[in-house]
C-alpha cells in the first residue's frame, strides 16, 4: 500500500485505495472524479454570472452532458480493451476500479453539449468557452484518482520524480520490460520505478486552465477557448500518451487510438484557431479603418457647410450708443429750422391759445 518518491526524499507507506462509510465502500478515484466535476461546474457558473449569462442554462447542459460523458468514457474504454471483457460481460459494469478513456468522455459531453443547445437555441460555441475552464479544473483534480489507483503511469526512470510502486499494487499489463529489469527490492518487496504521468497531466491542465483564464478577457470570437483547450491539451497529452504504458489500441493494429486523437487535434485546431485569429483582427482593423475615414468624411463636410455659410451671410451693422458728431450737427439744425419756421409762436408764445385763434379769425376777416 505504499508509494514512494526516492528524488525528493518522500515516502507515502500507506495510501488507500477506498475507504468505507457506514459499511459502504467508496473508491478514493471515484470520489475524485466527482469533486473535480463539482468544483468544474461551480467555476463554470460562477464565470456564467460574471459574464450576465444564465447559469440555470449552464447546470441543465453540465448535468446532461455529465451523464453522457459518463457512458461514453466506459463505452469507449470497453471498445478498445474488448479482451478484458469478451469472456465476462457483467464487468462493463463494475466501474468502481476506474476502466474510463477521457477522449471518449469528451466526445459523449459534446454531442450531448450540442443537442442540448440546437434544441435549446443556445450558443453552443459561447458556452463551450466557458465549460472549458470547468473541464480543466474537473481534470487537475480527477487526474489525481490515477495516484491513488496505481495506473496511468510513464516507462521507467530513474529522475528525480521517479516513483516507486510495488508490483503487485499494480496491473500486470502496465508493466513494461524495462521495469521489470529495474526491479527494486526494498524490505522484502519488489517496486518498478516509474513516471508520474498522472502528476504531468493534472500539472498541464493547471497551467491552461491560468492561460485560458488569462485569454477569456482577449478573445476575438465565439468558441476561441473551447479550440484553444482542445489545442493544447491535445499536446500535453500527446506527450503524456506517448510516455504510459497502459495504452489503448486500434483493434488488430499497433496504433495508440488517445495518441492518435491528440495529434489530431494539435494539427487540427493550431492553424484552425491562429488563422481564424488573424483574420478577426484584420476585420476588426479594417472596420476601423472605415470607420475614420468616414468620421474625417464626416468632418470635413461640416467645416465646408460652415465655411459656406458664413460666406453667405450678410454683415448686420449694429447700432451705436452714441450718434456721430455729423448727425448731431443735422439733427440741430434741423430743429433750429423748426424753430424759425413756427416765429409766430415764438413772437406770441405769452398769449393763450385761446385768444390766438380769436385774433386770427378776425384778421381773417378783415381780409376778406
Amino acid at each position: 500500500m505504499s508509494i514512494r518518491f526516492p528524488g525528493i526524499n518522500l515516502v507515502l507507506d500507506y495510501v488507500p485505495r477506498a475507504f468505507q462509510i457506514f459499511g459502504m465502500e467508496f473508491t478514493i478515484y471515484g470520489m475524485l472524479i466527482a469533486v473535480g466535476a463539482l468544483l468544474g461546474m461551480g467555476l463554470v457558473v460562477l464565470e456564467a454570472g460574471r459574464n450576465h449569462e444564465d447559469q440555470n442554462k449552464y447546470l441543465d447542459m453540465m448535468i446532461l452532458s455529465l451523464a453522457a460523458s459518463v457512458v461514453g468514457s466506459r463505452l469507449f474504454y470497453v471498445i478498445f480493451s474488448w479482451e478484458l471483457y469478451q469472456g465476462n460481460l457483467r464487468t462493463i459494469f463494475d466501474v468502481r476500479n476506474g476502466g474510463y478513456a477521457f477522449y471518449g468522455g469528451l466526445l459523449g459531453g459534446v454531442l450531448a453539449a450540442t443537442l442540448f443547445c440546437r434544441l435549446a437555441k443556445l450558443p453552443f460555441w459561447q458556452m463551450a468557452d466557458t465549460v472549458s475552464l470547468g473541464l480543466l479544473l474537473g481534470q487537475v483534480v480527477g487526474r489525481w484518482g490515477n495516484f491513488f489507483n496505481r495506473e496511468s503511469f510513464g516507462e521507467y526512470t530513474d529522475g528525480v520524480l521517479t516513483m516507486q510502486l510495488p508490483i503487485s499494487a499494480v496491473r500486470s499489463g502496465e508493466v513494461s520490460g524495462a521495469m521489470r529489469d529495474n526491479l527494486l527490492t526494498i524490505d522484502g518487496v519488489s517496486f518498478i520505478q516509474v513516471q508520474p504521468v498522472f502528476l504531468y497531466e493534472s500539472l498541464w491542465c493547471l497551467f491552461l486552465l491560468l492561460v485560458l483564464l488569462a485569454l477569456r478577457r482577449k478573445k476575438r470570437y465565439q468558441g476561441e477557448l473551447f479550440m484553444w483547450y482542445l489545442a493544447g491539451y491535445g499536446l500535453g497529452r500527446f506527450v503524456c500518451e506517448w510516455l504510459r504504458t497502459d495504452k489503448l489500441y486500434i483493434p488488430g493494429t499497433s496504433v495508440d487510438i488517445s495518441l492518435l486523437i491528440s495529434g489530431v487535434l494539435v494539427v487540427v485546431f493550431v492553424p484552425i484557431v491562429t488563422v481564424r485569429r488573424v483574420m478577426v483582427k484584420k476585420r476588426a482593423d479594417i472596420r476601423k479603418i472605415h470607420r475614420e475615414r468616414v468620421f474625417r468624411e464626416e468632418e470635413e463636410s461640416r467645416r465646408e457647410h460652415k465655411s459656406v455659410d458664413k460666406k453667405t451671410e450678410e454683415p448686420v451693422e449694429k447700432p451705436s450708443e452714441k450718434p456721430p458728431v455729423q448727425e448731431e450737427e443735422t439733427i440741430q439744425e434741423d430743429k433750429i429750422q423748426g424753430e424759425t419756421d413756427n416765429w409766430e409762436n415764438l413772437e406770441y408764445a405769452h398769449i393763450p391759445s385761446q385768444w390766438r385763434k380769436s385774433s386770427d379769425k378776425a384778421s381773417e376777416k378783415q381780409e376778406e
